[in-house]
């Protein structure tokens, strides 16, 4: 009898131990969930932080960019070759290399006309391969890639050709990233390269 009441008992710690066992389990879970939340919520809180303050950044952006549009309208012929290439990467560190504006294009009709056709033109054959649906932030990032694409192109195409060297200290940019767009340009077929002991230059693709 004693034996099988110590049985019993023993029976009856193992399953306390067990629901002891489970009930840390859930806490450590439940735990683990709610740090993941924290988490998360920290993590979006940061991300519109600093989308608060790029919008911040918007309005001077844009007034920086009136500003030397003004400087390139008020010089008109006496305008530099130098001078310009600088306003042009003053304009493309801001992403708004060969613009579609006001300026250029009056405040009607013909300058929606022209920024639709230009983004239009951009946009067409990301928005075929995604089914007509895009994310804004992603059509902003492909606007202003292509936008510096053209701008670059144009400039291999004035100079006839360019290596990294030459191409960074037109635009003023490390020789490194220089490299990369040319590369870059190279892999999308716009440009092709002649290797030689002179080092790597690239030249317009005209195939």
């Amino acid at each position: 009898l004693l034996l099988f009441f110590l049985k019993i008992v023993s029976c009856k710690e193992q399953a306390t131990a067990l629901k002891q066992t489970r009930a840390v389990g859930i806490v450590g879970i439940e735990r683990k969930l709610e740090e993941k939340r924290k988490e998360t919520d920290k993590n979006i809180s940061e991300a519109f932080e600093d989308l608060s303050k790029l919008m911040e950044k918007a309005k001077e952006m844009v007034e920086v960019s009136k500003s030397i549009a003004n400087k390139i309208k008020d010089k008109q012929g006496d305008i530099t070759e130098d001078e310009t290439i600088r306003f042009k990467s003053y304009l493309l560190s801001m992403g708004i290399a060969n613009p579609v504006t006001r300026e250029t294009h009056g405040s009607g009709t013909q300058y929606h006309i022209q920024l639709a056709k230009q983004l239009g033109d951009i946009l067409q054959a990301p928005l075929e391969e995604r089914g007509g649906m895009m994310a804004l932030t992603e059509v902003y990032c492909l606007v202003n890639r292509a936008r510096f694409l053209l701008f670059f192109l144009s400039q291999v195409s004035d100079k006839g050709s360019l290596t990294a060297e030459e191409f960074a200290k037109l635009l003023g940019l490390s020789v490194l990233l220089a490299k990369e767009r040319l590369l870059l340009a190279e892999k999308m077929g716009h440009l092709c390269r002649d290797d030689s002991v002179e080092g790597l230059r690239f030249y317009p693709n005209l195939f």
